[in-house]
């Protein structure tokens, strides 16, 4: 039989356990800045070309969590790792009400104008940079304030377009899906169900030769749905769940079999989930760290390190 004063000793253990659990999934993990190597290649992936790219997703800028400084501190550690190509997988607004302080897209925007690389800085949005702004969400159409300032920065941001690029004399597009969540429900707005944007078949009619597709896409869902033309997708939205207990994250379900959460998923094509670097609902991490994804396409395959 379990004493009142072991009882009361077990509770106290637990409690004390409990709350430094909080302090470091509140006031630790979310302010680290790790990076996430993956080397994958593609089953239609030229032979001898090699692309490595950086990826940043859901930057969530506010105070305390993300503020221009530590947005700055992850501009430096992107160019330093050197890619050929930058890309911007969406969320740069603030995710959540449990800050210090907004940070303006104005503020944000050329902090990331920094990024440089050989091929170039491209960015898509995500669905918080559209239900941010109310103007955009009540006539159901427009350019959200973010993809206005990133332009403004020198940062192109694609809506259901694509670019063709070259390295090496090799050939490649950059398909940028529109958000699959950019308008929600809100009586105050609209009666209409929470719809996107995306037009995956019509985007990827614009790839006017055989050369490789990456595809940028917020939310990881489209790619139950990505066809093999495709070689890689590159996703943000999920944040890794910001809660994994061994390499499981209860807040993001399978699809149809299929865990999209985070990490390196093979479906129609090759699939890599950034575990993102700001936080949503709320600003806590536990056993997923904030992180710079870089992926080198083509070559041997590897292990994934971090």
């Amino acid at each position: 039989m379990l004493s009142r004063r072991r009882f009361l000793k077990f509770s106290g253990a637990f409690a004390a356990t409990g709350f430094s659990t909080a302090t470091y999934g509140v006031g630790i993990e979310p302010l680290r800045l790790g990076v996430t190597d993956y080397h994958v290649r593609p089953r239609n992936w030229p032979a001898g070309f090699k692309l490595k790219i950086a990826a940043i997703a859901d930057i969530h800028a506010c105070d305390p969590w993300m503020s221009l400084m530590h947005i700055d501190g992850i501009v430096q550690r992107t160019n330093a790792l050197k890619p050929d190509l930058i890309v911007l997988l969406g969320d740069y607004v603030a995710g959540h009400r449990h800050h210090l302080g907004r940070i303006d897209a104005a503020a944000w925007a050329p902090v990331l104008g920094g990024l440089k690389a050989p091929l170039g800085v491209h960015a898509i949005l995500g669905n918080h940079d559209y239900w941010d702004d109310k103007t955009v969400q009540r006539d159901g159409h427009g350019k959200p304030y973010a993809q206005r300032a990133l332009e403004a920065a020198g940062i192109p941001v694609y809506e259901n377009e694509v670019v063709r690029l070259t390295k090496d004399g090799h050939a490649f597009w950059l398909a940028g899906l529109g958000d699959q969540l950019a308008y929600m429900a809100a009586r105050r707005f609209r009666p209409v169900p929470r719809i996107g944007i995306d037009d995956l078949a019509g985007t990827l009619r614009k790839v006017t030769d055989g050369a490789p597709v990456i595809l940028l896409a917020h939310e990881p869902d489209v790619a139950l749905r990505v066809p093999s033309r495709v070689s890689l997708q590159l996703s943000g939205h999920t944040h890794g769940g910001q809660v994994r207990v061994l390499g499981w994250s209860p807040a993001v379900p399978a699809r149809n079999g299929v865990d999209l959460a985070y990490g390196h998923i093979r479906t129609q094509c090759d699939v890599i989930v950034s575990g993102g670097l700001g936080c949503s609902l709320m600003p806590v991490r536990i056993g997923m760290p904030p992180e710079i994804v870089q992926v080198t396409v083509g070559g041997e395959p590897m292990e994934v390190t971090s």
